[in-house]
């Protein structure tokens, strides 16, 4: 008897994408960014990666592991770092953005149970957000509602979306990042994963204007560095 691969689940992650893009938008202010490419992560460094324990341990401090920290590429998109942070229990997302404004998400979720398609359930969006196209797209589930569109694909347990919103990305762009998506390699998920001691839930911005001392505020005397 030949087995029927699982139809994808597509969770309903264009009803949440204006505000994980929103928070994405309010960190940018002095965010670091990458490419998230393996071309360069190899290239920010002329030395080898951490080894396998520190990387594995800097995921368990954000709150993952690093077999869910999946990047991608897609020309005229760097990776904001500050968006990096776990999604749900142990998930991955982060966001890309260009000088435009235009933002990408991508998210990593473990969903053993994706068993339905693009007509019932989650999938159908909202009654304020309702499904406008839902479609197979090579590999990977194409939807789109009228706020919204996502790439979503299913490998073993885990469930990797990119999304954006029409206005800033368009399908073929969207299309070429879902395609790019993949599991980071070691020189990656060093670029990608929060360094060591640091805030597990993103990477520290380097501020001039913060005080060493009080509640942390910044200083906009005269001669403060921005």
């Amino acid at each position: 008897m030949t087995s029927r691969p699982r139809p994808l689940r597509l969770r309903p992650v264009l009803t949440t994408l204006a505000l994980a893009l929103g928070l994405a938008a309010v960190a940018g202010c002095g965010t670091e960014v990458a490419t998230g490419t393996r071309a360069a992560a190899r290239s920010a460094s002329a030395t080898p990666p951490p080894d396998r324990a520190e990387l594995e341990a800097r995921a368990a401090a954000a709150q993952t592991v690093t077999e869910h920290v999946w990047v991608t590429e897609v020309r005229g998109y760097a990776l904001a770092r500050q968006s990096v942070g776990v999604i749900g229990d142990d998930g991955f997302g982060s966001v890309y953005t260009a000088p435009d404004g235009g933002q990408i998400q991508l998210r990593v979720e473990r969903l053993p149970h994706a068993d339905a398609d693009c007509t019932d359930g989650p999938a159908s969006g909202s009654a304020q957000d309702p499904v406008v196209t839902c479609e197979r797209d090579g590999e990977q589930w194409y939807r789109a509602t009228e706020s919204g569109h996502a790439y979503a694909r299913e490998r073993g347990d885990l469930v990797v979306t990119v999304s954006g919103t029409p206005e800033e990305v368009d399908r073929a762009t969207l299309r070429s990042a879902a395609r790019a998506a993949h599991l980071a390699d070691d020189h990656e998920l060093d670029q990608v994963l929060p360094p060591a001691g640091g805030d597990p839930g993103r990477r520290p911005v380097e501020r001039g204007d913060l005080p060493p001392v009080g509640d942390g505020a910044p200083d906009n005397g005269v001669g403060a560095s921005g």
